[in-house]
């Protein structure tokens, strides 16, 4: 996983990262390896293997050899050959897990593999780190550029080499791109050397990075580099809706994820029946409506849609229905063979630990205070009647108008049956 807070200050260097980016332990890149044979002697009279792993920006990573008189490690900042210039990059990887690296990304030791120039210095860093405070003004200037020109094209990053001499743009394009004009105007605008790089749209979630529905970092962006076809066969199987924006991940293309469980699912549904099939009863037919792989468990619609829904039938069940067509036997209804489902078992220890299990928990509260704020505000609407009736002298009726006037605060009470205040004590003195 890579680190979350490893960001360019304005100086170039990560910041979170005290080790200010040369860690050794592979913490900013994502698919590291771990070297679990260091420290293990190597048998006598055999030399440790002269090639290793050297990485480069959003995980880019390449095989060098080194010369015998160089002895390098695990996050030591090396200069490399490189075309047309030189590149600096940070050892990953060395001795016998290079060669299971190569054999996996199939890169032959001969010839062709390039060499490590030396260790870094100070002034090869100073370098290094300026090319690479180019990058995120150089996207955006990158972006104009090609905006102005109207092409159909996507520029998903820039990398600088480590001796600020050439960038590699990488780009998605649906249709064919004569970058040509562009290349001249990239050029001329950074004063470098220009090599444009068409990826796709899974290689570009790679060096973006980002966040899955499943909570994670993504499978490409972290350890996943195979990138095979996925097909919508793999929803089918897994008895998944076919809804494009469900399947689809962050680049737009059908989740790599869908193939993680594909064979299991390939063998746990043979042993079900087809999804065409039909049993016969007396009363019409059964069609299959879905199935259930875990529980093992298949649904059919009643027969001209009788019924509250689906009937669950064991997967048993299923194959002596089966089983009982071909011999022509027709059972009359699916509720001699129907499985009541029992509802799951809950913890009652764990099932309201925090006491948030109903949505309506706090209507009770409010109907509690709506009451008691009610009850105070009938309680002052009652007095001044009360005072009234004792101004008009030793309890006696009010006039019809004055009395209708006095009465209406206490008439809106009375059409409110449900928010009955209590009496109010009486203030005035009544006639005995």
């Amino acid at each position: 996983m890579s680190c979350s807070t490893c960001r360019n200050g304005s100086d170039g260097k990560p910041n979170g990262c005290r080790s200010n980016g040369n860690c050794g332990t592979g913490g900013c890149g994502p698919s590291t390896v771990f070297d679990w044979l260091e420290g293990v002697a190597l048998p006598s009279g055999q030399s440790a293997f002269d090639i290793v792993e050297v990485r480069f920006k959003a995980n880019r990573k390449g095989f060098y050899r080194r010369a015998s008189a160089l002895d390098v490690h695990v996050g030591d900042v090396v200069v490399v050959d490189a075309d047309h210039g030189y590149d600096v990059g940070v050892v990953s990887l060395r001795g016998e897990l290079v060669k299971a690296q190569m054999s996996a990304k199939r890169v032959k030791d001969d010839h062709e593999v390039r060499k490590i120039e030396r260790k870094a210095n100070q002034e090869d860093i100073d370098t290094w780190q300026k090319a690479s405070m180019r990058e995120a003004e150089s996207i955006l200037e990158s972006r104009k550029i090609i905006k102005s020109l109207g092409l159909q094209m996507k520029l998903a990053d820039v990398e600088f080499q480590g001796d600020n001499k050439k960038a590699t743009f990488y780009y998605t394009a649906e249709v064919r791109v004569d970058f040509r004009l562009l290349v001249r105007d990239f050029a001329s605008a950074f004063t470098i050397r220009v090599e444009m790089r068409q990826i796709g749209a899974r290689q570009e979630a790679a060096r973006v990075g980002g966040i899955g529905v499943c909570g994670r970092e993504l499978c490409c962006s972290s350890w996943l580099k195979d990138f095979r076809s996925v097909s919508t066969s793999a929803a089918r199987y897994q008895q998944l809706s076919l809804n494009p924006q469900k399947l689809a991940g962050q680049c737009g293309k059908l989740k790599c994820c869908l193939n993680f469980e594909l064979d299991q699912y390939v063998e746990a549904v043979n042993e079900f029946p087809s999804p065409n099939t039909k049993i016969k009863l007396k009363e019409g037919r059964a069609f299959v409506f879905k199935m259930d792989i875990f529980k093992r468990l298949v649904y059919l619609n009643a027969p001209d849609g009788a019924g509250n829904g689906p009937v669950a039938v064991s997967l048993e069940d299923m194959k002596e229905l089966m089983a009982m067509n071909e011999r022509g036997e027709y059972p009359v209804s699916l509720k001699e063979f129907m499985l009541v489902e029992a509802p799951d078992e809950v913890d009652e220890v764990y099932s309201n630990v925090v006491g948030q299990d109903s949505v309506t928990r706090f209507d009770e509260d409010r109907k509690r205070n709506r009451k008691k704020r009610s009850g105070r505000r009938n309680q002052g609407n009652s007095r001044p009647k009360s005072e009234s009736a004792s101004a008009q002298g030793g309890g006696s009726k009010a006039p019809k108008g004055e009395a209708k006037a006095a009465g209406d605060k206490s008439n809106l009470n009375k059409r409110r049956p449900k928010r009955r205040s209590p009496k109010a004590p009486n203030s005035g003195s009544t006639d005995k």
